[in-house]
């Protein structure tokens, strides 16, 4: 099976998050990526050990690349980065904005050197302006982009519990990769990307700033939503969670009448439309409780099925671990075979094989022999 970027060279300058979710996608749809770690390793490698005696983070975006060991500071090692970038189709760094020239790399000279070359850069705050020398993880970005405001309840700022930032940053930076290779059919000319995570998430921030800027900032309410009513968690009889969303007036007359067995409520026009309920959402989530409260999940359940009213179980990684939806994938690590949850994309046609996490510096010899032979 020959996969979409098969034939392609990604060299990858990285660590962390951002920059391996992007190469591991590129990774993953064929291209042959090559992992520069310096002699310590991505310290990536190092937050936990707790995947089979690896690091649940290197293990989930590391797949599939070469582990080459580096030491920039060596001419030798400079040697090879050179010509690597030589044969490369994309050059993928995370180093802080401008550490990449200071190695002797200036990325316009890259450009200038190997036109069809794609440069990508990924950065906190982007290659210029007041805050591009600062250093920037996500939980940081999540705080100066505003995410935090936003997130958890009305005591406190939170964290997303996952590394959204990263994330974003990360795949921002594979689409944009994808769209110069695209381009590049075209014009035979790479580019010069730079991608940042406060860009990623300013963009995510947009529907909260323009309703700041409207006059009406979101405020926090946990598992419910600022703009519509009901929606929220509600508890059962017997302990459970449940979510449910409720997105036209509709919608609440069926919720209402067919889910709560309330017909009076229904027509009640003090609770007919969402700015109304809005208005009211203390006394609308309180019906809705109370009602959720006499029956078992089950049950509940089924009701919002039947209804076809938008519902979910408040699950934790337990229960994730045992979803009917959960599809999974088995990559081998230096450490043994780890599963875990696949890519979204699902194709028709073929199957994908991910590849191995490598061991720190795997490849290097392989690679070394390859590229600057004796």
């Amino acid at each position: 099976m020959t996969l979409p970027l098969s034939g392609l060279l990604v060299v990858s300058l990285e660590q962390a998050v951002a920059a391996p979710t992007c190469t591991c996608r590129l990774a993953d749809a064929g291209a042959r990526v090559i992992k520069l770690e310096r002699p310590e390793g991505d310290f990536a490698r190092y937050y936990d050990n707790l995947a089979g005696g690896e690091s649940a983070y290197f293990v989930w975006l590391n797949r599939g690349k070469q582990s080459v060991v580096v030491d920039l500071a060596r001419p030798d090692d400079k040697a090879l980065l050179s010509a690597l970038l030589a044969r490369a189709d994309v050059f993928v760094q995370n180093l802080k904005p401008g550490a990449i020239a200071k190695l002797g790399f200036p990325l316009q000279e890259l450009r200038q050197k190997h036109p069809k070359l794609i440069v990508c850069s990924i950065s906190g705050y982007g290659e210029s302006g007041p805050y591009a020398q600062r250093k920037a993880y996500d939980m940081l970005i999540q705080a100066e982009a505003g995410v935090a405001s936003v997130t958890g309840g009305p005591e406190a700022p939170a964290r997303v519990g996952v590394s959204v930032c990263d994330i974003a940053a990360g795949m921002n930076a594979y689409e944009a990769i994808l769209e110069a290779l695209i381009a590049r059919q075209r014009s035979g000319e790479g580019a010069n990307l730079s991608v940042s995570m406060f860009d990623a998430m300013a963009d995510w921030m947009t529907v909260p700033l323009l309703q700041h800027e409207g006059g009406q900032p979101p405020a926090r309410v946990g598992l419910a939503h600022t703009s519509i009513a009901p929606y929220g968690v509600f508890r059962t009889r017997d302990g459970a969670d449940v979510l449910i969303s409720i997105q036209s007036d509709r919608e609440w007359r069926v919720l209402a009448e067919q889910v709560m067995a309330d017909a009076a409520l229904a027509a009640d026009p003090a609770f007919a439309t969402n700015v109304e309920r809005v208005r009211r959402r203390a006394e609308t989530d309180a019906r809705v409780a109370k009602v959720f409260g006499t029956m078992d999940v089950e049950v509940l359940t089924a009701k919002l099925a039947a209804a076809d009213i938008a519902f979910g179980r408040v699950n934790d990684t337990g229960t994730l671990a045992k979803h009917p939806h959960l599809r999974r994938i088995t990559v081998r690590t230096p450490s043994g075979d780890i599963s875990y949850p696949a890519p979204a994309e699902q194709r028709t046609s073929a199957t994908r094989r991910y590849g191995p996490v490598p061991a720190l510096g795997e490849h290097t010899a392989q690679v070394r022999a390859e590229f600057m032979p004796e």
